[in-house]
C-alpha cells in the first residue's frame, strides 16, 4: 500500500503547489475600468484555438484619431471585415502550429527555453461579424469593456507591432482565412507565452488575470468566466 499512498501524496502536493502558484502570481483588475458601465462600453471577444488564443476587436475601434500607426494600417488593410483577430507568439512555432495536433515538441522546446527568449510575430485575421459561424467548434468568450479600458488595450496592442519607417512590417501569410503575420515586439519564452500576451491585454483593460492558469487557452477562458463574469458563447 506504500506506493498508492506515496503517489496520492505526490499528486496532492503537485495540486497544492499549482494552486499556490496561481494565487501568488494573480494580478488584480482595475475597478475604475472594469466592470464596464453599459452606457460607455464595447464588446470584444476572446477565441480559444486549442493552443493559441486570439483577441477579437471591432475594426471600427481601430480607426480613431488616437490609434497608433500600426493599427491604423491594419484597419485599412482589413477594411472589408467587421472584426479583426489578433494573436501573438514565437515566430517559428506559431507558423507551424495552427492546432494542438500540429505541435512539433522539439520546436516548442526551442521556443520556450531559448536563452533570452525568441523573436515574436503578431497574427492578424479579418473576420465577419458572426464569430460562431466562423469558428463553430471554438470556445469564445464575450467581454464587455469600458471605453477607457479598450483605449488602453488598443495602445498596448499597437505597441506589439515592430515598425519600419513608421509602418508595421508584414511577415508572410497567416494560418487561416484572410490573414497575415507581422513582425512583433517582445520576446517569447516559458515565462511569456502567447496566452500571457492575450491575458496582459485584458489586464490592461482592467480585468483581473492569473498568469499561471492563463498559460493555456482553456485556463484563460475559465479565468475570464469565474473572475471577470465573461460570457462563454454556447457551442452550436
Amino acid at each position: 500500500m506504500r506506493w498508492p499512498r506515496r503517489l496520492g501524496l505526490a499528486v496532492a502536493g503537485i495540486c497544492a503547489a499549482f494552486l499556490f502558484a496561481v494565487v501568488v502570481t494573480a494580478k488584480s483588475g482595475d475597478p475604475a475600468l472594469y466592470p464596464a458601465d453599459d452606457a460607455d462600453s464595447q464588446i470584444i471577444h476572446l477565441v480559444s484555438h486549442g493552443w493559441h488564443s486570439g483577441i477579437v476587436l471591432p475594426r471600427g475601434a481601430l480607426t480613431g484619431e488616437d490609434t497608433g500607426a500600426a493599427l491604423r494600417n491594419v484597419a485599412t488593410r482589413f477594411r472589408d471585415y467587421e472584426k479583426i483577430e489578433f494573436g501573438w507568439g514565437e515566430a517559428r512555432f506559431y507558423r507551424s502550429t495552427p492546432a494542438v495536433s500540429d505541435v512539433d515538441w522539439v520546436l516548442a522546446a526551442k521556443a520556450l527555453f531559448t536563452p533570452g527568449g525568441s523573436p515574436a510575430v503578431v497574427h492578424v485575421v479579418g473576420l465577419p461579424d458572426d464569430l460562431r459561424s466562423t469558428f463553430p467548434n471554438a470556445e469564445i468568450a464575450s467581454i464587455r469593456v469600458s471605453s477607457a479600458g479598450l483605449a488602453r488595450l488598443i495602445a498596448q496592442l499597437d505597441a506589439s507591432f515592430r515598425l519600419r519607417d513608421g509602418q508595421p512590417v508584414e511577415d508572410g501569410p497567416g494560418l487561416y482565412g484572410p490573414s497575415l503575420f507581422y513582425a512583433g515586439t517582445g520576446r517569447f519564452s516559458v515565462v511569456n507565452v502567447c496566452n500571457h500576451w492575450t491575458a496582459g491585454l485584458l489586464n490592461t483593460a482592467g480585468l483581473p488575470i492569473a498568469p499561471v492558469l492563463d498559460s493555456y487557452p482553456r485556463g484563460l477562458i475559465l479565468d475570464l468566466a469565474w473572475r471577470s463574469g465573461a460570457t462563454v458563447l454556447p457551442l452550436p
